[in-house]
């Protein structure tokens, strides 16, 4: 029996997929569920695994775009398996020998002069130092015309040594919706940027102190992104309108926090969402941060786990960052980025002090947030990172890290 291997629909509003590997030859022996094929759409990569065993005849090639339900292979499933395990060998394949290129007999070979140069491009070439015999002429004979000497004379900035090689690679339908996403981010938006800088001393501080035990009770390190998270979260219900979007001619605001984390995977840009983050401690944001983290660099992460979304975290720090404008991720309303940290000198109480500093932004869509808003909102995120004891934790550091 001939099994038809359909491509199955990733998800709602899908309709394509490309063919990004091939994890199996044509004519392997496959086992049910086998993982035959890594497929890309325009939001994940996923996996195709076999819907039964037997031989397999591939239908579409590695960067074929093919569409949901189209045929992509055929499993034989009356096809034994193997002695061993091992798949059926194909006969070799003996190639034709290649026909030689015949070569032009030696009296029908034309040899070019070197060397000579007509009156014009002598003069060129005298001027500027260089000699004849080191350019292939153009004219009768390989006579160097003094067209030849004005292109083989090199200008200031022409490159004269190394490689110049280019390569072409065809960009994967993932990277192809981000940059289209992107795109119409700064087309459709009235996108504005508004900056601080946060001290990340009492941060530091909390970190150094409880970090080991906070790990070894929970299994997760105390990093940044809970504090941050938790510090959005605030910021979002004191300025409702950052946490809103804008559909058709109205705007839709939300009273749960779906924090969408911007991560670097295999296959480029993914962004996971943290459900309701304003439910989650430290230890429960740390936990998902680092369960999509996974999940997104084994390229294991869903469709429903990157959709959705009221606010994204974007940190260019991790990369060395100093500071960016990061690209609304929409129909998100705002984006905040989080960049490096640095020792800076700053004004503390009239005195100069060393302090780490991190310089904050915070991309946002004029059109339904003013700049009262969105500068407000960073002060809020701000206060809460320089403040975290008092404010995100209550006083009380032992109950909010649950240790």
């Amino acid at each position: 029996m001939i099994l038809e291997m359909k491509v199955p629909s990733p998800g709602e509003s899908i309709t394509e997929v490309e063919i990004a590997t091939w994890l199996v030859e044509d004519g392997d022996y496959v086992e049910k569920d086998q993982a035959i094929a890594e497929v890309d759409s325009d939001k994940a990569t996923l996996e195709l695994p076999a819907e039964a065993s037997g031989t397999i005849t591939l239908k579409a090639e590695e960067g074929d775009a093919v569409e949901v339900g189209a045929v992509v292979c055929l499993i034989d499933t009356s096809a034994e398996k193997p002695k061993g395990g091992e798949a059926p060998k194909t006969e070799a394949k003996v190639e034709a020998p290649k026909a030689e290129t015949p070569k032009a007999p030696a009296s029908e070979t034309k040899t070019y002069a070197t060397g000579s140069a007509s009156p014009a491009a002598k003069k060129i070439l005298a001027e500027k130092g260089m000699d004849a015999s080191s350019i292939s002429g153009t004219g009768k004979d390989g006579r160097v015309t003094k067209d030849d000497a004005v292109k083989a004379v090199p200008s200031m900035g022409t490159p004269t040594g190394g490689t110049r090689g280019t390569s072409r690679s065809k960009m994967s339908m993932l990277r192809r919706k981000v940059a289209e996403r992107l795109v119409e981010a700064k087309n459709t938006t009235a996108m504005l940027t508004t900056f601080n800088e946060v001290d990340m001393s009492p941060i530091f501080a909390l970190r150094s102190e409880y970090k080991e035990t906070f790990k070894a009770k929970h299994g997760v390190s105390l990093g940044f992104m809970s504090f941050f998270t938790l510090a959005i979260v605030r910021a979002l219900k004191m300025y409702p309108a950052v946490n809103s979007m804008i559909d058709g001619k109205e705007m839709l605001s939300y009273d749960f926090c779906d924090i969408s984390i911007a991560v670097s995977g295999p296959k480029g840009l993914m962004v996971p969402v943290i459900r309701n983050a304003e439910n989650l401690s430290f230890r429960g944001v740390e936990s998902e941060v680092k369960r999509l983290a996974l999940r997104a660099r084994d390229g294991q992460i869903t469709v429903d786990e990157m959709t959705g979304g009221t606010f994204t975290i974007t940190n260019g720090g991790v990369f060395g960052s100093m500071l960016s404008t990061p690209i609304i991720n929409p129909p998100q309303s705002a984006i905040l980025g989080m960049h490096n940290i640095v020792e800076r000198p700053v004004a503390i109480d009239g005195k100069v002090e060393i302090r780490p500093i991190m310089y904050v932004a915070l991309s946002y869509d004029h059109r339904i947030i003013d700049g009262k808003e969105s500068v407000g909102f960073l002060v809020a995120v701000k206060e809460a990172l320089e403040n975290p004891v008092e404010i995100l934790m209550n006083n009380d550091v032992k109950k909010s890290l649950e240790l």
